[in-house]
């Protein structure tokens, strides 16, 4: 028999050491693989479904965009239509408003002036007036007296 000196041992394990050593690193090596392969498919998927998605962003900034353009030019218009109205009416109660106030205030004047003189003519043949109040009549005494302005 051939004896094993201490040096052929020690070699011997330094060997089997490494072949442990390169076989975890192999398997680390397969596994890191995989993952990178995952990663690969993951991003390409991703781009896939962001470049659709993109466009679709793209197109509904382009239509608010749009939309945007014609509300600010219905804002424009809705401003200058309360600017012509404005002007109408500051023009029609220039032009209307001291001639029709003088003739509401000549009508009242007027209807105060017959009324008045309604109030000095005898009632009636037997002197006293009468007011119907929802189908019944009051003696005068029991009228309330309008006030004159």
């Amino acid at each position: 028999m051939h004896t094993v000196s201490g040096g052929e041992v020690a070699g011997i394990l330094v060997a089997v050491f490494w072949a442990i050593l390169v076989s975890f690193l192999a398997v680390a090596l397969a596994r890191l693989a995989q993952t990178l392969r995952a990663t690969t498919k993951l991003v390409a998927d991703v781009t896939d479904q962001a470049v659709p998605l993109l466009s679709d962003a793209s197109s509904a900034v382009r239509s608010a965009q749009t939309q945007i353009d014609r509300v600010d030019a219905i804002a424009s218009d809705v401003q200058e239509v309360t600017s012509n109205a404005s002007a109408l009416s500051t023009t029609v109660a220039s032009t209307f408003g001291g001639p029709l106030v003088k003739v509401a205030a000549f009508g009242y004047g007027v209807r105060r002036a017959l009324g008045g003189r309604k109030d000095d003519l005898p009632a009636g043949p037997a002197g006293a007036r009468r007011t119907v109040i929802v189908g019944r009549t009051l003696q005068a005494s029991r009228r309330t007296k309008r006030k004159k302005d």
